[in-house]
């Protein structure tokens, strides 16, 4: 099948998707391209999609005659098109405007580019070992990177520093402990980041928060602990799926950082990262349905059911079901109709918020090893305690 692609096109383009284009334009059709480039024809189509958004986000769209493109800090908010009788456009009307869901579409093209960009990981040597009926599920929610916390006022201090020694600390020894896997869940499980950009504030309600140095600063130590966990959790399972969970505090981050490490990884054939646009996760070993969601759209109770309804196939291939939250700082667990409801506890220090609050809970993390036909099989519980004397993470 032939596709024309408009030159014009190639100035709302990356480096990498210019390329593409190209391509496209030279072999006349998307089959030629993949064949030329050896790539799939799936990846060019996508290529292609993100820059006819990104185009006509900015009023350049040729298939639909939209050719009167606004400025970059604009986007086409509508377009008016008179025309004659034998079908020419007589005239044309461009609304532009600064829309808040419109930037958030244009930062995720953004993003989309930006991993386009990124320099691939080469893959780990393969790993033998791990039983094949376990999965281990390592769960790191409520992380808050980036939180200034006052151990006078909250009870223990907390910056960029301690959160980084203590998420390495504690994960680590938690991956090493656990038993010998072959499939490992490595769940952040949303508000891993403190603030959501360069505002300490809080994303919907910009409630104003404690935060510890430049947001450039939490992002470039969130990526370098994130790398470290992936790592360590690729050298003892031949299979790992990283599960990176919306939360109240980092809607937008966590959508970054899961487009930021796809990219990152798209040549670890033993890695996968979950793509779901919605903040209801799903992943199923044997007979076993892990769910996750945050906790802060949805009430634990109410999750089994909108799971069942959601994902049917899943709920009805399975006879173990196990869902995971946070969002609320301490640990939890009960059983509902068909699903059991884990809210994890947290292993970050309390803030001001919190500590006015009146809100105590034990710090802490726990892994849960699944195997793939009886259901849960082991915990694994690390604290902060556990991991004082620790020693600095190694360089990613």
């Amino acid at each position: 099948m032939n596709v024309i692609v408009d030159p014009a096109l190639l100035a709302y383009a990356s480096e990498r998707q210019r390329i593409v284009l190209q391509a496209v334009i030279e072999n006349g059709s998307l089959l030629a391209a993949s064949k030329a480039l050896g790539l799939h024809r799936s990846s060019l189509q996508d290529t292609l999609r993100r820059v006819k958004a990104r185009a006509a986000l900015q009023g350049l769209s040729p298939e639909h005659s939209m050719r009167h493109t606004v400025p970059e800090t604009h986007v086409v908010k509508g377009v008016s098109t008179l025309y004659a009788h034998d079908g020419s456009i007589k005239s044309q009307w461009v609304k532009s405007l600064l829309d808040d869901k419109v930037r958030e579409e244009m930062r995720q093209e953004a993003w989309n580019a930006m991993a386009d960009e990124l320099p691939r990981l080469d893959a780990t040597p393969p790993v033998d070992d791990g039983r094949d009926d376990l999965c281990n599920l390592i769960t790191c929610t409520d992380f808050h990177l980036g939180m200034l916390a006052w151990q006078k006022e909250g009870g223990d201090d907390w910056d960029l520093k301690i959160a980084e020694r203590v998420l390495w600390g504690s994960f680590s020894r938690m991956i090493d402990a656990m038993p010998c896997a072959r499939t490992c869940v490595l769940n952040i499980q949303g508000d891993f980041l403190h603030s959501d950009g360069l505002l300490p504030v809080t994303p919907a309600h910009k409630h104003v928060l404690d935060q510890d140095g430049r947001f450039s600063k939490i992002v470039a130590v969130a990526i370098r602990v994130l790398r470290r966990l992936v790592n360590h959790a690729l050298a003892k399972h031949p299979k790992v799926h990283l599960l990176i969970v919306e939360g109240n505090h980092d809607e937008a981050s966590s959508m970054w950082l899961r487009q930021m490490f796809a990219a990152l990884y798209e040549n670890e054939p033993r890695l996968t990262v979950n793509d779901s646009e919605l903040p209801f996760y799903v992943y199923q070993h044997g007979k076993v349905m892990l769910a996750f969601h945050h906790g802060h759209k949805v009430k634990n109770e109410q999750l089994p059911m909108l799971f069942a309804a959601q994902f049917s196939r899943m709920w009805g291939e399975t006879s173990k079901r196990y869902c995971h939250t946070g969002h609320r700082h301490h640990l939890d667990e009960k059983e509902y109709s068909g699903m059991t409801v884990t809210q994890h506890p947290t292993l970050s220090a309390r803030d001001a918020y919190a500590a006015r609050g009146g809100w105590i809970a034990e710090r802490a993390a726990l892994g849960i090893t699944y195997h793939a036909t009886q259901g849960q099989y082991a915990r694994t519980y690390v604290s902060p305690d556990m991991i004082e004397h620790v020693a600095q993470p190694p360089a990613a």
